[in-house]
């Protein structure tokens, strides 16, 4: 039970550090568009290509993500021995 709670604590901890770092300061706010208000600090994007960059870069994440998680969840391999990891111990 300690330890449930000694988690529980910490992840409030993290989450109200989080929430406190993340807020832009006044003046960051007066630079940003209106979607990006609150959210960043420093200068505002220079233009519309920023945004592209941005979106593209996101989704190659997302997708190494998923396609990360899908390997680990469920590999395809061929058979047992027919491993990259085994052709070292099948000297043929």
């Amino acid at each position: 039970m300690k330890q449930v709670n000694l988690f529980k604590t910490g992840l409030a901890v993290i989450c109200m550090l989080a929430g406190t770092v993340a807020q832009a300061c006044e003046v960051c706010n007066q630079n940003q568009p209106k979607i990006l208000r609150g959210i960043t600090h420093g200068g505002g994007p220079q233009s519309n290509w920023d945004y592209f960059v941005v979106i593209a870069m996101v989704i190659i994440t997302v997708y190494t993500l998923y396609a990360t998680i899908r390997c680990f969840l469920k590999p395809q391999h061929e058979g047992k021995y027919n491993n990259i990891k085994n052709a070292i111990l099948n000297q043929q």
